[in-house]
């Protein structure tokens, strides 16, 4: 009987070594793409985990406490005041910082940011597209992980656990699909479902992935991996070619399910055929068709704030794209007096300055 009993306790305590071995395993893992810390993020408490180390101990556990993955969430903006102040309000409370890439927007949705994130960094971004503002977010973002969405409220908020959770599990790289059980879409046209449905079956056959989703902009990945993406695109095919490039570069990629809600303000810059055919040249690795280069480097700078009042419906602000070293015209000390004001006070931002070159294949972090 005794000897029985022993062989019940030696197997249980076997069971439980290895169970907390299989675990240790994983965080090393992911503490190796940490730089040697091994470390996991809790979802529900990421500042913080308590994890269980060494052999069972029948008097107590030897517990060590780690440090979870920081998380960085860029969100490119133009004209989104009707819609951000939902995406912020619903960001996980764990999330440690916000990138907000601005494309010189005429309404309020700067100054919306800053009064609920005021620790928001944020990136004036000269260059038109959806891709060059990601690339400037990344490129700002300092978090291990980062996770884009959308200021538009498209891309749930509120799913971002599960993303995280995806990446701490092991994943190099996770994608929301709004084709698997539990994900879908509330802003599918007919157009826009039999593209995006085609272009999924030409990125299987061609690169043998089972991907059920490939155009859309809820992704997630290890900030150390950005390199090794080689991101170029300027347009909406950034999200095409964060794929293919982490595809490319034999990054674990996981699909998780992911609703697309309907835009909360405003109307897509999404055109199905110009964007359709910028996918399409990408899958097909030709690349677009700039000339100016992709380089570029983020300049840290000091802007006056002139008010802290919202603008009235329909009054916007103007906002000159051009470059300061483009801007005509002499601005000087002789400007009249009832025309000078003085700033309430100064923000910090920064701006992606890109670097003329004839060809260009890498982002410049």
């Amino acid at each position: 009987m005794i000897t029985f009993l022993t062989l019940v306790v030696v197997s249980a305590m076997s069971a439980l070594a290895a169970l907390i071995s299989s675990d240790r395993r994983k965080m090393d893992r992911i503490g190796r793409r940490r730089g040697g810390d091994s470390s996991c993020a809790g979802v529900a408490e990421p500042a913080r985990r308590q994890v269980h180390s060494g052999l069972y101990d029948a008097r107590a556990l030897s517990v060590e406490t780690v440090a979870a993955p920081t998380v960085s969430v860029t969100i490119p903006t133009l004209n989104e005041e009707g819609s951000l102040s939902w995406v912020l309000e619903n960001l996980p409370k764990w999330v440690d910082e916000v990138v907000l890439v601005d494309g010189l927007s005429t309404d309020a949705t700067e100054l919306l940011a800053r009064r609920l994130r005021p620790d928001a960094k944020i990136v004036h971004q000269h260059r038109r597209g959806k891709g060059a503002a990601l690339r400037a977010g990344f490129a700002a973002a300092t978090g291990d992980i980062i996770v884009m969405i959308d200021a538009d409220g498209s891309t749930d908020p509120r799913e971002m656990p599960r993303f995280v959770e995806a990446l701490t599990d092991g994943a190099d790289f996770v994608k929301g699909s709004r084709h698997m059980e539990g994900g879908g879409s509330a802003d599918f046209t007919h157009l826009r479902s039999a593209g995006n449905r085609s272009f999924v079956l030409l990125s299987n056959l061609m690169y043998g992935s089972r991907f059920t989703d490939l155009c859309y902009g809820y992704c997630a990945f290890w900030r150390e991996h950005i390199p090794a993406l080689a991101l170029t695109a300027d347009g909406f095919e950034i999200e095409t070619q964060l794929v293919l490039g982490a595809i490319k570069a034999g990054l674990e990629i996981r699909e998780v399910p992911s609703f697309e809600l309907e835009r909360r303000a405003g109307t897509s810059n999404l055109n199905a055929a110009r964007d359709g055919m910028r996918v399409l040249r990408t899958m097909l690795g030709k690349g677009d068709l700039r000339h100016d280069g992709t380089s570029f480097t983020l300049r840290k700078t000091e802007l006056p704030v002139w008010t802290d009042r919202l603008p009235s419906e329909g009054e916007a602000r103007g906002v000159d794209r051009r470059t300061p070293h483009t801007v005509g015209g002499y601005i000087g000390g002789e400007r009249r007096e009832g025309e000078r004001r003085d700033p309430i006070g100064t923000v910090v931002a920064y701006r992606a300055v890109y670097e003329p070159r004839a060809t260009g294949r890498a982002l410049a972090m």
